[in-house]
């Protein structure tokens, strides 16, 4: 892992790339900026192009996009001067100092009555995450309308993506060149949404394996700002941080804004070696999962139509297949029978379930499974006994409404009165009913979202801030219950989010075919077993589309495994191959969800190929995708990265599938050269070497579209 070296070079600290390797504490290159004496580092030799400070000030002769963007209002004898301070240049105060972990470094413009402190922290898995707070400290308001961390690229970091998407089809990449001026993406639906936060720059060509690398995520659920911008005398260099609406913050004397951590990756390995660094980070968090269960959840077997009788035979039939966590989705509470009501009126609706949920929790709990509930907290429905009593208590820039859109508004958590009335309810359901599990979701974009308490002003950025406070006063208060972040899917999958939660939805998306592209992109912010990954029906409710259940199996088998399907339309002969894959991923779920992720770079266009390595290189199990028809009949190389190429490895099938090996690559149109020992031209005791799996690789004839055969590798 390529590590930031930070060095101080007065006014402001400035970062430079080189080949220092870090661990997961401070590297050996901060400790020359704790102690040694500043002066020293005046001769340092620039760089050509000039070096890219932390923050970029204009008043330092940069041209390009400044860091931090306000100004001041002074009120002088009633009256209003604004525009002024509006081009600080900040003098660092003191060598800086490694406080808890954390490099901190202040400086001060005091002609502009501003304070800076930035802080640089190093992470597990080898990123830094770095962040600015600017604290006004004379008489008069400063209006922040941006404040971003800027950090450097190489000038042969020519390339890089960021992701587009929708709902149904999120994260998908999109690739471009590095060119003169300023390119800039902004997210202004008050989440991620689909599209994820997430830009990532490297060398001509980088793929998966291969490639230096500079990723640059903001760790924020609430709306953001990225930007690449290359003037010729100044470099190029990447911006991150919060999309601040207008007036959104303003700071008194003596106040501070914050700005979200930049969580920034570098290294020499390609995407993979990003998300590795990342996956080993969330793997170290405190609300990890020690274990992911497997989960039936109901929303596409029922949707709203809710009958006890049929659900609580849903929780027996679950129970024989291994499921070891039960969901009921949305349509438990009052007036809930479409998506047109009830939203902000948390009780259980005794028309649907006269008796509450406690009876079916309890059933859940009596069959050994975790019981998960549904709720969407942040919104309300018009027609709902709350709106009808608090209309105020919805965002809204002006006397109107937004838009409509779900036939729900955004209730304001920036009001403490909407808060409390939405805490208590929520705890009250979850006190009552036993709940192990919170599936929170987030169905519509903060449209013109704005605060009653305020006259309508600004307030995306509270909003977040109190959606961060409700989740932890909630963990706080149920310390044993697991949370869920899902937003139409996966709307608000981001390295602030999961801080907080132990699982994310993926995509309301349960197509097969779909979900491979998806969870391939997604698995580049998030570790898999954060990743809810179901069994979808037959024929998918979104494309229309049929696949095998092997299929469907083996596309969710390596995230958090479950199970989206009314498993009372399944053959017996299904439910029998269900009960296979659960058990499968019972015994591989700790492999899967620990060692490192990979996903290869393959010619062949039809193919995708993914898996997991362990970290000691003695066992990997990978996945070949016959994604859509190849161009050729020639199949597919897997050539797989990260063995000892010392060492001897034996291949075998895995998965349920493996059990009849012929039926495994009957689809093969080519039989002539199998590459696995158990039939091949190797023999049933070959083995191959490490280094051959790496550079050689793995054949795989042509097979039929929409299949995967799972390829388990040991070191003998």
């Amino acid at each position: 892992m390529l590590f930031p070296s930070i060095i101080t070079d007065s006014p402001i600290t400035r970062i430079i790339l080189d080949d220092a390797t870090a661990g997961d504490d401070l590297p050996d290159v901060l400790a020359v900026v704790s102690c040694a004496d500043p002066a020293a580092y005046h001769g340092l030799p620039r760089q050509t192009p000039r070096r890219t400070p932390l923050l970029a000030e204009h008043a330092l002769g940069l041209y390009g996009r400044p860091s931090l963007r306000g100004h001041r209002v002074v009120s002088d004898d009633g009256d209003v001067a604004t525009g002024l301070d509006w081009s600080p240049r900040f003098i660092l105060d003191h060598v800086p100092a490694v406080d808890g972990g954390r490099l901190v470094m202040t400086a001060h413009d005091v002609n502009a009555g501003l304070s800076l402190t930035t802080e640089i922290e190093p992470m597990v898995g080898g990123s830094l995450r770095i962040r600015h707070a600017l604290t006004n400290v004379c008489p008069g308001s400063y209006v922040v309308d941006g404040l971003e961390v800027c950090v450097p690229l190489r000038d042969d970091q020519s390339e890089f993506i960021d992701f587009t998407g929708r709902h149904e089809n999120e994260r998908q990449p999109q690739r471009h060149r590095v060119a003169d001026g300023t390119w800039v993406r902004e997210f202004r639906r008050g989440k991620p949404s689909f599209e994820g936060t997430a830009l990532i720059a490297g060398t001509e060509g980088f793929c998966f394996g291969s490639g230096s690398m500079l990723g640059v995520q903001p760790a924020w659920s609430g709306n953001t700002v990225m930007a690449v911008d290359r003037i010729t005398e100044d470099g190029t260099a990447v911006f991150a941080g919060e999309l601040l609406q207008p007036g959104e913050v303003v700071l008194t004397t003596g106040d501070t804004y914050t700005t979200p951590w930049i969580v920034i990756t570098a290294c020499n390995d390609g995407l993979d070696g990003v998300a590795h660094s990342l996956h080993a980070w969330e793997r170290s968090l405190p609300a990890h999962p020690a274990s992911q269960p497997v989960t039936l959840n109901v929303w596409e077997a029922l949707y709203f139509d809710q009958d006890p009788d049929v659900v609580l035979d849903l929780v027996g039939r679950a129970a024989r297949l291994g499921v070891e966590r039960f969901v009921l989705d949305d349509g438990w509470f009052h007036a809930r029978r479409t998506d047109t009501a009830g939203l902000g009126d948390w009780w259980v609706d005794p028309s649907v379930w006269p008796d509450g949920l406690k009876p079916l929790a309890d059933a859940i709990h009596d069959h050994g499974m975790q019981f998960g509930l549904w709720f969407e907290p942040e919104m309300v429905n018009p027609d709902s006994d709350l709106y009808r009593e608090h209309p105020d208590w919805v965002l809204q820039a002006t006397g109107r409404l937004p838009l409509p859109h779900r036939n729900q508004q955004v209730l304001d958590l920036t009001n403490p009165d909407a808060f409390a009335h939405v805490f208590e309810q929520i705890s009250a359901v979850l006190e009552e009913c036993g709940v192990d599990y919170v599936k929170w979701d987030h169905n519509r974009d903060l449209l013109e979202a704005g605060t009653n308490t305020r006259g309508g002003a600004p307030a995306v950025h509270e909003q977040t801030v109190a959606y961060y406070r409700l989740l932890d006063t909630l963990r706080g208060r149920f310390p044993n219950i697991q949370w869920e972040s899902c937003a139409s899917g996966g709307g608000r999958i981001d390295l602030g989010v999961i801080e907080h939660v132990e699982r994310v939805w993926t995509s309301d998306m349960t197509d097969a075919l779909s979900r491979q592209r998806i969870q391939r992109w997604t698995v580049q912010t998030v570790a898999p077993e954060y990743m809810g990954m179901h069994i979808s029906a037959t024929t998918s409710h979104q494309t229309g589309r049929t696949y095998t259940l092997d299929f469907r199996a083996a596309t969710a088998v390596f995230g958090s495994f479950g199970i989206e399907w009314d498993i009372r339309q399944a053959s017996e002969s299904d439910l029998a191959r269900i009960a296979q894959w659960i058990a499968w991923y019972k015994q591989e779920r700790d492999f899967l969800h620990s060692e490192r992720v990979v996903r290869l770079d393959v010619t062949d266009p039809g193919v995708m190929a993914h898996g997991v390595i362990a970290d000691d290189a003695s066992r990997a199990i990978i996945a070949h995708v016959q994604y859509e028809e190849s161009p050729s009949n020639r199949g597919v190389w897997l050539r797989v990265p990260g063995l000892d190429p010392k060492a001897h490895y034996r291949l075998k099938w895995a998965g349920p599938a493996a059990e009849d090996p012929e039926d495994v690559l009957r689809e093969a149109s080519r039989r002539d050269w199998d590459p696995l020992p158990e039939s091949g031209p190797l023999g049933p005791d070959a083995t191959i070497t490490g280094a051959a799996l790496g550079t050689i690789g793995v054949r795989i004839p042509r097979c039929h579209p929409e299949t995967i055969r799972l390829i388990e590798i040991v070191r003998v």
